[in-house]
């Protein structure tokens, strides 16, 4: 496999405040559904984009969407990117972000007899600089994350041509499997701070890798009480320095 081009230079702000986050349908690990809990969480992150998991617009929250409801809490603006769609509303990934969206695509990672799966591909105005955001949540099975990093790697494979955040749920339980090394031929390494479970977290199941000419990320799992509470996840956040 060829590794994606190296991104053009951009004028980014020096520093940019990332984060990925499974929210678990704002149910704790308490059982307790709270969606006020897990906007106070990306509220203590105070992040510049923000992916999120597990986002279910099915439920409601003071008679909002839930992601709608998460956007209003935060003050960010909201890109929905369902994987599931029913009669009663949506339910997959989501970006949320300071920044103007420029474009919005939506990758279908589905295999037959699982679960849906997909990814979003939105592009952010970062202070007049395209960014590329890709977020995304795997499947649970080796051989259905195998043919979804395939795929994944082959739609944003071309269109790679400028700096590029790719963050997201990967299910990844084993640090070197071959889906990561797929992905690390790439693009390079990823984070590796583990985040599952939330109240002891043993596993790096979410990543954030950044593509970019000189991009210096520093990574971090947010543990505070709350975060330990709100979700099954712990969210992972990355500092970048452009």
């Amino acid at each position: 496999m060829t590794r994606f081009p190296a991104a053009a230079a951009e004028i980014l702000p020096s520093r940019l405040s990332v984060a990925s986050y499974n929210i678990h349908s704002c149910f704790g690990i308490d059982g307790r559904y709270s969606p006020e809990r897990t906007a106070e969480v990306i509220r203590e992150l105070q992040p510049d984009i923000i992916g999120l998991q597990e986002v279910d617009s099915r439920l409601a929250a003071e008679r909002m969407l839930q992601l709608d409801y998460l956007a209003a809490r935060t003050r960010l603006k909201a890109v929905a990117g369902p994987c599931i769609r029913d009669k009663k509303g949506c339910y997959g990934n989501a970006l949320l972000t300071k920044f103007p969206v420029v474009g919005v695509r939506l990758i279908d990672l589905s295999i037959p007899g699982r679960e849906p799966r997909g990814a979003m591909d939105v592009d952010l105005n970062v202070n007049g600089a395209l960014l590329r955001t890709v977020v995304t949540h795997l499947g649970c099975s080796a051989v259905e994350r195998r043919h979804q990093i395939r795929r994944l790697l082959d739609r944003i494979d071309r269109r790679m041509e400028r700096p590029a955040l790719i963050m997201g749920d990967f299910n990844e339980w084993i640090p070197m499997s071959n889906s990561l090394k797929t992905i690390h031929s790439r693009v390079g390494a990823a984070s590796s701070c583990r985040t599952f479970p939330s109240r002891f977290p043993v596993f790096a199941l979410d990543r954030i890798w950044v593509c970019g000419n000189g991009a210096r990320p520093e990574f971090s799992v947010h543990k505070t009480p709350l975060s330990r509470t709100a979700s099954d996840h712990l969210p992972i956040t990355a500092s970048i320095l452009f």
